[in-house]
């Protein structure tokens, strides 16, 4: 396990893993009107002559699962533009950041002797700075790692570290132009502002139940990762979103760089999936501009 982590971390020189792991909590798989089994959304308007498409990910997904994806890989090769959440900028990305603070972090106060020893082992060959990390940030590492090796069983040559980072190479590749909503500073500075104030106890409690759930392989937090791989999911259109920080106010942003690009454009969208969901979700707020919003399947 040691090593494959080493490993990963070698391959990838910490390419920045953001998500924020309560952002799938209380998703209902149940049937209703508002489940489809589809992560994939056709975005069309009377008045206009382009085509987009919205496609709901989940960061710790890659590249098996979008190249199983038939109709998907089609929409993207029908589009001049993709936007994604963040676009990797060499000399701004978040080991970058992280290596430029001047700070480190007395993580004795936040992990035991075993588990510090763990995290030391692991980072060993990394070239970005644990110390100067912050107890949010090596969770959120820690918690996609888990998602992507014990959850999904990905290879240790399995370099596509996201669904969108693969989507984005995807795009490069095929000479569709890509945008980022946001920077990746501002993501990490999300990562901080969404478990400010914190107990240290909290993240102490945090940060070992992940590292034991590493290294003991423990399935019974995968749930998600079946769920998304299933596409049976209750979209609750009608239901408020239940964190301002990381979904409406990001969303909120988010549709005023998309309305301007949509209607100029034929865009492949390719954001979180709750970032579709909900009342505050970018379906609902589409659907209230007078965009049509059509269910595709990712596959006949």
């Amino acid at each position: 396990m040691e090593h494959t982590l080493i490993k990963f971390l070698r391959v990838t020189y910490f390419i920045w893993l953001f998500s924020i792991n309560h952002t799938f909590a209380g998703i209902q798989p149940n049937q209703g009107t508002d489940t489809f089994n589809t992560v994939l959304f056709r975005i069309s308007f009377v008045e206009s002559k382009h085509v987009s498409f919205l496609f709901g990910t989940h960061h710790a997904f890659g590249k098996e699962f979008f190249d199983s994806l038939f109709y998907a890989n089609q929409a993207l090769r029908s589009c001049e533009l993709l936007i994604k959440e963040n676009i990797n900028v060499p000399g701004a990305m978040a080991g970058d950041l992280i290596n430029h603070r001047t700070p480190t972090l007395k993580w004795k106060n936040y992990l035991g002797k075993e588990d510090l020893g763990f995290i030391n082992s692991l980072f060993a060959t990394s070239p970005t700075d644990f110390r100067k990390m912050t107890p949010a940030e090596l969770y959120v590492f820690l918690n996609r790692y888990y998602k992507q090796q014990i959850c999904l069983q990905k290879g240790p040559d399995d370099t596509s570290l996201s669904l969108d980072d693969y989507i984005g190479m995807l795009a490069t590749e095929q000479n569709i132009e890509l945008l980022g909503l946001e920077t990746t500073e501002e993501q990490i500075h999300l990562i901080n502002m969404d478990v400010e104030g914190m107990p240290r106890k909290s993240h102490k409690r945090r940060l070992a139940n992940i590292i034991e759930k590493i290294r003991l392989k423990k399935t019974n937090d995968c749930g998600e990762i079946k769920w998304y791989s299933q596409m049976h999911m209750n979209y609750q259109l009608d239901a408020p979103c239940r964190n301002n920080l990381v979904l409406t106010d990001r969303n909120n942003k988010w549709i005023k760089t998309i309305i301007d690009q949509i209607e100029r454009n034929n865009c492949f969208i390719a954001v979180g999936l709750s970032h579709l969901m909900y009342e505050c979700g970018l379906i609902q707020q589409l659907r209230k501009l007078g965009y049509i919003i059509t269910p595709i399947m990712v596959n006949d």
